[in-house]
């Protein structure tokens, strides 16, 4: 193929990414998310039976939102029609909905997958409505931020919301074999490294595979153990927001931490957001109300702590102030 490039003066094109070359063929390739796919969950029972309803699917970034829409209109025999949020406008979107009016009109069903649907505002959402209803297209909406406080409700009332959950460790090792039977060697990793290379793709699968492609294309002798893996890789940022999903999932995990009595879990939740760039005394403030409202008269001395922890910070800034808020968490 190569020399047939040459010969016409052109240059070989480069390969795809292994993200996309790895890209699952059917549903049942999709890793990680069996609650939804498999013939019992409700995606796969509507791909079985050729009819599909309008659906949001919800869920962190690189689990397969986009994948499963298009796996599942090929399986159900629709059209697949994908726009982005992000570059479309009106015009778009009278344009999709008439190309799948004419599509009707010849037998032809239309999937309509949307990306990132939340990015639209309330009268783009508005504009779904007619067509939704009148079966001109089959809706499938991608989000990674929480349905119910992004989109409309008369939206949502038209649509099954299905969360789709970050991969776990068998369904990320079953993506590193993939990716090692397609390269046709293994990845230079200590079975330590291949762990850390795990916890730190954090259930994000194309994120796990930008790393794989990456040190596939590592010359070493030795297989890399997790000191040298951190010196290659450096670190990710941790996933987190200031006032959207992540903001509220990681406080919610902190206050669950310190319900449950997990104090290696709160510290961790609070180091996390601290990581993240959090405001110090937004935690501080819910530290002062978990005192108050998960423990209260099981241990009045805990809203004591909490208000001088707070103080200590406001007086001491950070990084000290940080010490006075993870050994209340620890209390």
């Amino acid at each position: 193929m190569a020399d047939l490039f040459e010969a016409a003066g052109l240059t070989p094109p480069h390969p795809a990414p292994l993200a996309e070359r790895l890209r699952p063929r059917t549903l049942e390739e999709v890793a990680g998310q069996d609650h939804l796919l498999s013939p019992e969950g409700p995606i796969g029972r509507m791909a079985a039976a050729r009819r599909l309803s309008s659906m949001v699917l919800w869920g962190p970034p690189g689990v397969g939102k986009t994948t499963i829409a298009r796996l599942l209109a090929h399986a159900a025999g629709y059209e697949f029609q994908q726009i982005s949020a992000v570059f479309s406008g009106v015009a778009d979107l009278k344009r999709a909905f008439e190309q799948a009016r004419v599509r009707r009109q010849a037998g032809q069903a239309t999937l309509l997958f949307v990306d990132e649907i939340h990015r639209f505002n309330r009268a783009q959402q508005d504009g779904f409505l007619p067509w939704v209803e009148e079966g001109v297209v089959t809706l499938v909406g991608a989000t990674t931020e929480n349905p119910s406080f992004e989109l409309n409700g008369a939206l949502l009332s038209r649509c099954q919301v299905f969360v789709l959950r970050r991969l776990d460790e068998a369904a990320q090792a079953a993506l590193l074999e993939r990716a090692e039977a397609a390269e046709g060697r293994d990845l230079p990793l200590t079975p330590e490294a291949r762990s850390a290379l795990v916890a730190l793709a954090d259930g994000d699968g194309r994120y796990l595979l930008t790393l794989a492609e990456t040190l596939f294309g590592v010359a070493s002798a030795t297989p890399l153990d997790p000191p040298a893996l951190g010196r290659l890789l450096q670190k990710r940022s941790p996933a987190h927001d200031k006032d959207r999903e992540g903001h509220y999932n990681l406080i919610s995990a902190l206050h669950k931490s310190i319900r449950g009595s997990d104090p290696d879990a709160a510290l961790y939740w609070l180091a996390r957001m601290l990581e993240g760039g959090e405001e110090p005394l937004f935690i501080a403030r819910r530290l002062v109300r978990a005192a108050m409202e998960d423990i209260g008269s099981a241990d009045p001395m805990s809203l004591v702590l909490a208000n001088a922890a707070r103080e200590t910070f406001e007086h001491l800034g950070s990084p000290e102030g940080e010490l006075a808020l993870a050994q209340l968490t620890v209390h």
